[in-house]
């Protein structure tokens, strides 16, 4: 049985003929090959390493993880689904409300374990009885809301704990991300995330350079003197050695708390698998359960060890775009090169000691960009909110999930945050829509645009020939991940 690991050389093996496309199955000379996968992983970069440091875990072993968990979904989908895996941004938010609540990094990362294992039962579950089960329980309206709420959710994070830090810092990041990601083009532009750390980190060292130490909050409520970039963790680091590993840990708290994304993490994957399909003209609605188990799966290996979960990057969906270069054996590449960067503890260290002030400026776009990437579902989705059908449940789920609403139950268990509004816009949606009138439920489609091509063949099952073909309603990137700025092929992006 193939599991899509062998390929035949394109052409000559070096530049392809205009208008060619290398696919999946095919490569280009290896050292051509290798540079493509370096290319990748400079694309992942820019969310891949902000996202553990955001959610307090090692940045070496998520990129070592990510490399691994590539190697899974490439493995699961038979090199027909040319796809990396990195450490996904939804988390960001469920990580710093376990915090807030007294876990540390055993609970943040038992509880996303739960989140993959329940990833993994969905996409057994879609291969079984196909994506209709998805749209009907997750229409739009209730996409749309849960991802906004998890972005708006980590607005007090941001004010709170980065910004007060270097204000300064964090304005002139802000602007220069800001300008990154709208004037920018091409590659450059899906990497404007990665860009405005890089700014940020030289600022903060020319600002130390010429004002000295800073007087703010540095990671705690007690303003104290400080510089703003402390290399000092980079000297002492090894060139060589592992990442730091940890065991999970299971609280129920925060395993409510956190199974609300899975909600995200299935439309970032269908949305992922529709845009790569189109783009390699290969049909993958048999693909979609099994790439949502892969997904699934590697995050249960990569929280088991200590590390984030993992999602589709369309960051790499742009350097496909740009290249036309759908070779599964570039991505087999950039799998290897982050597991050689995984190995690095002075890279971890780097990473580490970004400035708070840049991750301020940063954290200011992409947490916004995350929950209006909630709205550009419903957009896709066609959702009317002048039906209150739609309303009512969207709008009281948001403002517990923003404003920290919570519920308690007893003395020692209480709801809150993003756990209450998914509750609240999941049961309320459906509930409200049993007891609705007629005329209130006839607004079509009530299909996520971003996977409705896959409604057509919604009875194949994984591994059985493609029964549809790929929809026009929708286009790459409808079902994205938080992030990517609305970008074709995700919604995550940084």
């Amino acid at each position: 049985m193939s599991l899509g690991v062998r390929w035949t050389l394109h052409g000559d093996g070096k530049t392809p003929a205009p208008g060619a496309v290398v696919r999946p199955d095919e490569r280009l000379s290896w050292p051509r090959t290798f540079g493509l996968g370096a290319q990748h992983v400079v694309a992942m970069f820019g969310a891949s390493f902000v996202a553990p440091v955001l959610m307090g875990l090692d940045p070496n072993l998520a990129i070592m993880m990510s490399g691994v968990a590539t190697a899974i979904f490439l493995l699961a989908t038979k090199g027909r689904v040319p796809s990396y895996l990195g450490c996904s941004l939804s988390f960001v938010g469920v990580a710093a409300t376990i915090r807030a609540s007294g876990g540390d990094s055993a609970t943040v990362t038992g509880a996303v374990l739960v989140v993959g294992a329940a990833l993994f039962l969905v996409g057994l579950a879609v291969q079984r009885f196909g994506a209709r089960i998805i749209h009907a329980a997750m229409p739009p309206v209730v996409t749309g809301a849960v991802v906004m709420l998890i972005g708006f959710n980590l607005a007090p994070v941001t004010a709170s704990t980065y910004w007060p830090q270097d204000q300064w810092t964090a304005l002139l990041v802000m602007l220069f991300t800001g300008l990154a990601v709208v004037c920018l083009r091409g590659f450059l532009s899906r990497i404007a995330i990665f860009l405005g750390l890089v700014f940020g980190y030289l600022l903060s060292w020319v600002l130390d350079l010429v004002f000295g130490k800073i007087h703010s909050p540095a990671g705690g409520a007690e303003a104290v003197d400080h510089w703003r970039l402390d290399l000092s963790a980079v000297g002492q680091a090894d060139w060589i050695g592992l990442p730091s590993f940890h065991a999970p840990a299971f609280e129920w708290s925060a395993i409510l708390v956190a199974l609300p994304v899975v909600i995200a993490l299935v439309a970032e994957n269908a949305g992922h698998v529709k845009a790569v399909g189109e783009m390699t003209g290969d049909p993958l609605d048999d693909k979609l359960g099994t790439a949502i188990a892969a997904d699934g799966a590697a995050s249960v290996l990569s929280t088991a060890v200590g590390g984030p979960p993992n999602t589709t990057y369309s960051e790499n969906i742009g350097v496909m775009a740009a290249t036309r270069v759908y070779s599964t054996a570039a991505y087999w590449a950039a799998a290897c090169f982050a597991l050689l960067f995984g190995l690095c503890p002075k890279f971890g260290a780097v990473v580490a000691a970004i400035p708070g002030g840049v991750l301020g400026g940063i954290t200011v776009i992409l947490y916004g960009m995350i929950g209006l990437l909630g709205a550009q579902i419903w957009l896709n989705g066609r959702v009317d909110l002048r039906n209150p059908l739609n309303l009512v449940p969207a709008a009281a789920g948001i403002i517990i999930g923003v404003g920290g609403v919570s519920l308690k139950i007893t003395d020692n268990f209480e709801l809150g945050g993003i756990a209450l509004g998914t509750l609240v816009v999941i049961t309320g949606y459906h509930v409200l829509r049993a007891f609705a009138p007629a005329h209130l439920k006839t607004q079509e489609p009530l299909l996520d645009a971003g996977t409705s091509a896959y409604d057509e063949g919604a009875g194949t099952v994984d591994g059985a020939e493609p029964g549809a073909k790929p929809g026009d309603s929708g286009k790459p990137g409808d079902g994205t991940k938080p992030g990517d700025g609305g970008k074709p092929g995700r919604s995550e992006r940084a």
